[in-house]
């Protein structure tokens, strides 16, 4: 909660019943639930050492948003801290509040920080969600804000990683009167698709779609996994899941391997996304493919108000582009907007580079106040 709200929000103890779809056989099978998850949360989330409130927070719907919040207990002028415009951070696909378990320290010594896990994402709550791609991410964004409103937030600095970043752009365009400072990491779903090209260049790009085109064999296994959810894989996967995130994401046991020695995050990640797909199924509504948003926020960029300073922060070494970061530049010209790139880091900024994110995140914070 916000130490400057009047009021506490509706709060729940961290029970949790196992969820519903590991009855019958498929705790055999898949090794995961919510308490396994909850046990590896809870080992990330003992390394803070700033004051911490963990708690799921109620929304209207009855959904459960799983929320930290951060304070610097050493703060030598506690109520000044608490006057400063709160850091609000969301996280990308497929993740949670766990992996910024580098810069939540950091970045609490000056003013409170909050992180949330995704409405259907990690431990938050796993709701149904839409197939239109307008209807979810409205859903996200609802949930954005109906948390906020739990929580007693007035206005905050909002950054959001990847598809975090797609969702805070798309909260911010809609609440703007609640965002004093938007910071964009490697943001998803800004550029428009190579496959939609503009009038003028689209017989050029079916000549070069034709002449590179895959073998039939490849086009019928990519149109066999496009009707699954991304991460469908982990969960087929059953007992062998947790070794194919490991052999697949040996970066996430490196980046943390001064915290843990073993395979704490590769597990975190494993248990996060081994779970009922939620989230995971309203990404797949909004995304033409894993790369690319249907309904790119270049187009829509511009409805930010102008003068709402804005940050993108890039990894150099990033599969996401930071041309689209210069493409906004020119949308909304250099005065509010700024693109930064962060060397040696790829699109895990937060984490690649931990000081140096949270000194880029930190005086963006002192800028607003």
């Amino acid at each position: 909660m916000d130490p400057t709200a009047a009021t506490e929000p509706p709060v729940q103890s961290d029970y949790e019943p196992e969820s519903s779809s590991f009855r019958s056989w498929w705790p055999s099978w898949r090794p995961t639930s919510m308490s396994r998850l909850k046990a590896t949360d809870t080992k990330i989330l003992s390394c803070i050492q700033n004051d911490l409130w963990a708690r799921f927070v109620t929304l209207p719907t009855q959904d459960r948003i799983w929320t930290l919040t951060i304070t610097n207990k050493v703060a030598k002028k506690p109520v000044e801290q608490v006057s400063k415009t709160p850091l609000v951070m969301v996280h990308g696909f497929g993740g949670g509040v766990g992996l910024w378990i580098r810069n939540l320290d950091s970045l609490s010594r000056a003013r409170p920080v909050h992180a949330f896990d995704l409405l259907g994402f990690a431990r938050s709550s796993r709701p149904a969600f839409p197939s239109d791609a307008d209807k979810a991410e409205e859903q996200f964004v609802t949930s954005i804000e109906h948390w906020r409103q739990a929580v007693g937030v007035e206005k905050m600095v909002l950054l959001g990683h990847s598809l975090g970043g797609y969702l805070a752009t798309s909260y911010a365009i809609q609440y703007p009167s609640r965002v004093s400072h938007l910071i964009l990491v490697d943001p998803w779903g800004f550029p428009e698709s190579p496959n939609v090209q503009n009038q003028e260049g689209r017989g050029q790009a079916a000549e070069l779609v034709r002449r590179s085109s895959p073998p039939r064999w490849v086009k019928a296994i990519i149109s066999v996994i496009s009707l699954f959810n991304p991460l469908a894989v982990i969960r087929a996967a059953g007992p062998w899941g947790p070794g194919l995130v490991t052999k697949f994401r040996p970066d996430f046991k490196r980046k943390f391997e001064d915290l843990f020695d073993d395979d704490t995050m590769t597990q975190y990640i494993y248990h996060c996304n081994a779970q009922t797909p939620s989230g995971e199924v309203g990404f797949r509504a909004m995304a033409e493919s894993l790369g690319w948003a249907k309904k790119p926020m270049i187009h829509r960029v511009h409805l930010l108000p102008s003068t709402m300073p804005l940050t993108l922060l890039y990894g150099a070494q990033s599969w996401v582009d930071s041309a689209s970061g210069e493409k906004v530049v020119e949308i909304r010209g250099p005065t509010h907007t700024k693109v930064l790139l962060v060397n040696d880091a790829s699109h895990h900024v937060y984490a690649d580079q931990p000081k140096k994110f949270n000194k880029v995140v930190d005086n963006i914070c002192n800028s607003v106040n």
